[in-house]
């Protein structure tokens, strides 16, 4: 279940004495991802997340260079569990759960992410957390994977790992930012099974 559709604490309420900081960053992130999900990207504003999570306008500025970067912040926090890599052992299992879960995802709220990965073309410090905080981890997080399978003989070894992170999520992204064809968990099945006719081990019967 996602945690951006779990209950959640209201905003923090005026009181007597310091709140702690751990406080005050969970009821931003929390107010943020329900202005993002409900409002895009380009409709999130410092003034806007300070009012509904009642905290002070001064500290987003402090923690965050822009807003971009805390909607991007707000996003990942708020689906990080959801997008969390499985091992069973059986790498073209675990390719088929995870994409689709990220291809179930991207179907409810791929506007969201699309406007994240628009607005970041041209906002610097949002195109930098972008990359630094969630391309490049789950880039690493997937290569980790596929390079368990190919020690374990499920994927050839002269195959470029890097390459397949780009096969399979680069045509999901694709579908998602030019929508000629529809984004399906169908999908998902049709690019595993095309891409592991081509770097799967050839089978002994095979070769006979």
């Amino acid at each position: 279940m996602e945690r951006a559709d779990a209950e959640k604490p209201g905003p923090l309420k005026p009181g007597r004495g310091r709140r702690r900081a751990e406080d005050v960053r969970h009821a931003t992130l929390t107010a943020a991802a329900e202005l993002l999900l409900a409002e895009g990207v380009h409709a999130l504003s410092f003034s806007k997340v300070a009012a509904r999570a009642g905290v002070s306008k001064m500290t987003l500025y402090k923690w965050w260079p822009s807003p971009g970067a805390l909607a991007f912040d707000a996003y990942f926090s708020a689906f990080q569990e959801t997008l969390a890599f499985p091992d069973t052992g059986d790498v073209q299992r675990d390719l088929a759960t995870q994409l689709r879960v990220f291809v179930n995802l991207l179907n409810r709220n791929g506007s969201v992410i699309a406007g994240i990965i628009g607005a970041a073309q041209g906002d610097a410090d949002l195109a930098q957390a972008l990359s630094t905080h969630y391309v490049t981890q789950r880039r690493a997080l997937a290569v980790e994977r596929l390079t368990r399978a190919q020690r374990a003989g499920q994927i050839r070894g002269e195959a470029d790992l890097e390459t397949i992170v780009d096969q399979l999520w680069g045509a999901v992204y694709h579908r998602l930012l030019l929508p000629a064809q529809p984004l399906t968990t169908e999908f998902v099945d049709h690019l595993i099974a095309n891409l592991f006719r081509g770097v799967a081990p050839a089978s002994p019967d095979s070769a006979m």
